[in-house]
């Protein structure tokens, strides 16, 4: 055979491996082609560009089908998702719906890809603001709370009942509020105690991109953004902001995304498996550290610079559906309501005077914003809060309503208890009727308006009307009127009975406050609308 044959037998042999390599479709590691379809958080849009790597490397082919986070949830709780895989940046929120819905109790299996933290960017001057106002320097969501309330601090946030950046905020910084360490209970959001907190909430949307747009726009007005610590890295590495945001982790803690990938279809577990063992190798996860700014989760990947502060304490999720629930109506309501009004009745008879009287302005200075501690902040008077201190002994002594719009205002309800006009006798029920008879015009003339009394005595009924008869006249008010629930403060020689009795009749409660001091319990009575 002459040299030219050969050369053209062996070009017709390489054709042929190259056609039957083509013909079998097999990648350079011998995978065969597969297409997964995968049913995406929309927070994920941004690992496209790793997708034609992928294809190449393995053979696989992710067919995603980017959604809301509320949208995804429901879909994968329904009768069938039709996707193979799906991938949230957190499977609690759906093992939480799935055991509220009594079927399955465990998600299907999930891998871990990557993480990254809720974590508030803040303008240089806002995080110089709040640091002035720690202690030790370190920024909590105690101090954002705070700044908040009182007007100086404005925020975006992502709506948590369609995103998943906006719930995990809302759980982080509704954590840090309750205080006990642990995964919120029913009972740490029974009185809701981000109603300071939501004062500052002035933008909202429904994904973390038209959230970052939002900020954009509106960055001369805002002070800070809660969001992904990725999302806020990226936002400063885009060149759209005037100045960059101050990426602070909350000292008080934050929840932690770490974005699993499930497995839906048992059937494709194999590609899944190479799928993972991808996104997990160390090249591929320096790729979407450097790409989308997350953290890797293996832990030998070198950090970039932007990620090496550590994160700090993670909290924990709530492991109850009817948490998330009350959260999200807490927020709705926040969002959509009126400022609440709070009818405090006070006692100014004569048994008052002196350190009783001095508790009870120092209770109001701290609920005006010198209470410090972590609850102070959550719970202190916020922009918006209407208030009509009521001040009695054996008659109504005086009567004050204000809003609280600027400090002049809290002036004003300092000096409102300041009085010195004691007065003999209690009048304990008349002066609750004649608070109910205000709060019941107040709900008259403003639909949907919420209100609460607060009513604080130290002595036992001694004038004026008889629990029996105030009860009788509540019964018989407009039931607008009769859903403003009375939390009633025992305080020295109250009868506790008759004062459980009346708050339990309106809907309210007893707080004792000869076991602890006024000011606590005084805290406990704050976002009681309900």
């Amino acid at each position: 055979m002459s040299g030219r044959s050969r050369t053209a037998g062996l070009l017709a042999l390489c054709l042929g491996l190259l056609w039957l390599l083509a013909g079998t479709g097999c990648t350079a590691h011998g995978d065969r082609p597969t297409t997964l379809r995968v049913l995406a958080d929309a927070e994920l849009r941004d690992m496209a560009p790793l997708w034609d790597d992928l294809r190449r490397d393995t053979g696989i082919t992710l067919e995603l089908d980017h959604r809301g986070t509320d949208e995804v949830l429901r879909t994968l709780t329904g009768p069938g998702p039709g996707h193979d895989l799906a991938w949230l940046a957190s499977e609690r929120p759906l093992q939480l719906r799935l055991k509220a819905a009594g079927g399955r109790t465990e998600t299907p299996l999930a891998t871990s890809i990557m993480r990254s933290p809720v974590a508030i960017g803040l303008k240089r001057a806002a995080a110089e603001r709040l640091r002035q106002r720690t202690p030790d320097g370190r920024i909590s969501w105690a101090d954002v709370a705070d700044a908040a309330a009182d007007g100086s601090l404005a925020f975006g946030m992502a709506d948590p009942r369609h995103t998943d950046s906006g719930l995990a905020a809302l759980v982080g910084v509704a954590t840090a509020a309750a205080g006990t360490g642990s995964a919120l209970r029913p009972e740490d959001v029974s009185c809701e105690r981000l109603r300071g907190f939501f004062t500052g909430h002035r933008l909202t949307e429904d994904s973390p991109a038209a959230l970052a747009d939002g900020f954009v726009r509106r960055q001369g007005e805002l002070d800070a953004l809660v969001t992904y610590e990725s999302d806020l890295l990226a936002l400063n590495a885009g060149g759209r902001l005037r100045e960059p945001l101050e990426i602070v982790h909350p000292a008080d803690g934050m929840v932690l995304a770490d974005y699993p990938l499930l497995l839906l279809d048992p059937a494709k577990r194999a590609a899944y498996d190479r799928l993972t063992a991808w996104l997990k190798s160390g090249p591929v996860q320096k790729k979407i550290m450097e790409r989308t700014l997350r953290r890797p989760v293996d832990p030998a990947v070198p950090r970039i610079e932007a990620l090496r502060p550590p994160i700090g304490n993670a909290l924990y999720f709530p492991d109850r559906q009817e948490v998330l629930d009350r959260l999200l109506a807490d927020y709705a309501k926040a969002a959509g309501a009126p400022p609440a009004r709070v009818f405090f009745v006070l006692d100014f008879s004569t048994s008052m005077a002196g350190e009783r009287i001095a508790a009870l302005r120092a209770t109001f200075a701290g609920l005006s914003g010198a209470d410090d501690s972590r609850s102070g902040k959550f719970l202190r008077f916020h922009r918006g809060e209407s208030f009509t201190v009521i001040r009695f002994a054996g008659r109504v002594l005086d009567e004050r309503t204000l809003t609280y719009r600027t400090p002049a205002d809290l002036d004003l309800l300092r000096r409102a208890v300041a009085a010195d006009d004691f007065a003999a006798d209690t009048a304990v029920w008349s002066a609750l009727d004649h608070a109910y008879g205000r709060a019941a015009e107040l709900v008259r003339d403003i639909p949907g308006q919420e209100a609460s009394v607060v009513l604080m005595t130290d002595g036992e009924n001694n004038a004026g009307t008889g629990l029996d008869a105030f009860l009788d006249r509540y019964r018989a008010l407009p039931p607008a009127a009769r859903a403003v629930h009375t939390y009633t403060v025992r305080y020295g020689d109250a009868d506790p009975r008759e004062l459980d009795r009346a708050a339990r009749a309106t809907g309210g409660r007893m707080v004792d406050a000869t076991a602890q001091s006024l000011l606590n319990a005084f805290k406990e009575t704050r976002g009681c609308t309900e």
